[in-house]
C-alpha cells in the first residue's frame, strides 16, 4: 500500500505545479508581428488573444494580401502559445514517470 501513498503524493504534487503552470500562462504576454510589423497580435500562454493591431496604411492594401498576413499573423501566435504551454507542462511532469503526457 505504500506504492499507492507515494502515486497519491505525486498526483497531488503534480496537481499543484498544474495549477501554479495554468496561472502563469494566463499571465504570459506573448507579442507576433507579420507583415514588417503591420499586423501585431498579443495572446497569453494559454492560447487566449489578448489583442490584435493593424497598421492603418496596411488597411489599404489588396484584401487578400490583408487576409493572408492577418492569417498568418493568428497561425504564427497559436502556434508559439501552443509551443510555450507544453515546454511549461513538459517541466512540471518531467521526473514523475510519465513520458509523453503532453
Amino acid at each position: 500500500m505504500a506504492g499507492v501513498g507515494k502515486l497519491l503524493k505525486q498526483a497531488q504534487k503534480m496537481q499543484k505545479q498544474m495549477a501554479t503552470i495554468q496561472a502563469s500562462l494566463a499571465e504570459m504576454e506573448l507579442d507576433v508581428s507579420s507583415g514588417g510589423g503591420a499586423v501585431a497580435i498579443k495572446i497569453n500562454g494559454q492560447g487566449e488573444f489578448q489583442s490584435l493591431k493593424l497598421d492603418p496604411e496596411f488597411l489599404k492594401e489588396d484584401a487578400a494580401f490583408v487576409e493572408e498576413t492577418i492569417l498568418d499573423a493568428i497561425v504564427e501566435a497559436a502556434s508559439k502559445a501552443k509551443t510555450v504551454s507544453e515546454a511549461e507542462m513538459q517541466k512540471a511532469t518531467a521526473g514523475m514517470g510519465l513520458p509523453g503526457m503532453f
